[in-house]
């Protein structure tokens, strides 16, 4: 490990030609420079193609072909990653110019970490930019959802040898991923305080039905090893909150 730490970048793109660019842009004005950057596009007929053909002399490696989705396309892109550490930046998201920077210097300042991760902007539909901080919560994680930013996560090489994300979920593998490494080892994720990542807020998981995206929190707990009762507590837990919600909106 040293100051020439390698970072791997996967963009994983499907018919994004109206937000790619911006999010090539991204990776290559970054101010930290050993970056290999990765795209896995899935057969777009857009102009996403065009769009990586004109930065390729600049890209590492980019390939595309049919996929069976977005994560998926992401083990893809881990496969050809041979950096130290990896993230993974969509393409309707983007970075902030210093993101990889602050990652390689929490990653040699913490050599007994393995997952780097901080705070992120949502962008609303209107282009408003509003800031969520990482929830250290330990039970809104486990009993609730994603309290971690995944856009923002950097993750050791290490620990994607032995997991992967799970392609059998449509929208919440990376909270699976990411909820199998905190019960494996907390002590392994280091979070930055600092916001270097946008976010859009127009995913899948913002287009599932409440019931789907139940089935798929319980799908992931029950895949990651949590206790059959304490699933099946968060499942009660999250449909209460879920309902009493829906009744305000009401």
């Amino acid at each position: 490990m040293g100051k020439n730490s390698k970072v791997s970048i996967i963009t994983v793109v499907y018919n994004g030609a109206k937000t790619l660019e911006q999010t090539i842009k991204s990776v290559l004005n970054q101010t930290y420079r050993n970056i290999e950057y990765i795209i896995v596009d899935g057969g777009s007929t857009d102009g996403t193609i065009d769009i990586i053909k004109k930065y390729e002399d600049k890209i590492a490696f980019w390939v595309s072909e049919k996929d069976k989705g977005l994560y998926d396309a992401m083990n893809k892109g881990i496969g050809y990653a041979t950096g130290d550490i990896i993230g993974m930046i969509n393409s309707d998201d983007w970075y902030e110019p210093n993101a990889v920077e602050l990652i390689v210097e929490a990653y040699e300042n913490n050599p007994q970490k393995k997952i780097f991760h901080g705070d992120r902007y949502n962008i609303l539909q209107d282009g408003q930019k509003s800031l969520r901080r990482f929830n250290p919560s330990r039970f809104k994680f486990l009993y609730y959802g994603m309290t971690y930013n995944h856009p923002s996560m950097f993750v050791h090489r290490d620990i994607y040898e032995i997991t992967r994300y799970n392609t059998e979920l449509r929208a919440l593998s990376d909270y699976q991923f990411v909820l199998i490494q905190y019960l494996k080892k907390p002590s392994w994720f280091c979070y930055i305080p600092e916001s270097y990542v946008n976010y859009r807020l127009d995913g899948i998981s913002y287009q599932m039905k409440i019931s789907q995206n139940l089935r798929e929190g319980f799908n992931a707990r029950k895949n990651a090893g949590m206790n059959s009762i304490l699933n099946l507590f968060s499942y009660c837990f999250r449909f209460s909150i879920k309902r009493f919600k829906y009744i305000l909106k009401r």
